[in-house]
């Protein structure tokens, strides 16, 4: 088995890249995927944060109000912190346990795991090699403010969280630049998945 840590930044584009590797034949183990089911109504991680911010956080069908989290989190590096260290153990069980699962059926299998933060999480011990999707700040930006229609001061604020891309370009074993045409993005994909 050989495993690909995708990785990048809020709105660089990694849900593409990732479809494409799914397309090309990889198996596909999302840690954003992984946190939503984590949080899901009466789950230890949903039970603890409830518990640490009041049923204020919730929504009337007691699901987490995630723009809200988000709000809190975004504003107060604290308090993202203890968020992280709520889920992440969780989501790290989780990636183990349909990683053998995989492993069992297809010992031969890519394995691409879709980790936000795997740089600054200090998680490329788990993964053979790092695939970067690397955006410019200035269309991160603009892209996250487009998706999820809010302001350059909010966007600012969740960029702020996570490491800049151009610093995690660094450690990255391969990036694909996709601040191009999908089809670019694609070229890029192609050669990368070629070579492997």
């Amino acid at each position: 088995m050989f495993i690909i840590g995708l990785t990048g930044g809020i709105a660089s584009g990694k849900s593409t890249v990732a479809a494409m590797l799914v397309e090309k034949g990889a198996y596909l183990l999302d840690a954003d995927q992984l946190a939503r089911e984590a949080v899901e109504p009466d789950r230890p991680a949903w039970r603890n944060i409830v518990h640490w911010l009041g049923e204020s956080i919730l929504l009337p069908d007691g699901h987490l109000d995630r723009a809200r989290l988000a709000e809190i989190v975004f504003n107060d590096r604290h308090k993202l912190k203890k968020l992280n260290q709520i889920v992440h153990p969780w989501v790290g069980n989780r990636f183990m346990e349909l990683s053998e699962e995989i492993k069992t059926k297809d010992p031969d299998a890519v394995v691409v795991y879709d980790i936000p933060l795997l740089i600054e999480a200090g998680m490329q011990e788990m993964v053979d090699l790092i695939l970067l999707v690397y955006v410019p700040r200035e269309v991160q930006i603009a892209r996250l403010q487009k998706r999820d229609g809010i302001s350059c001061s909010a966007a600012e604020a969740r960029l702020k969280a996570q490491k800049p891309l151009a610093e995690k370009k660094k450690q990255a074993d391969v990036i694909i630049d996709n601040s191009g045409s999908e089809a670019e993005t694609a070229r890029q994909v192609d050669q990368f998945w070629s070579k492997l």
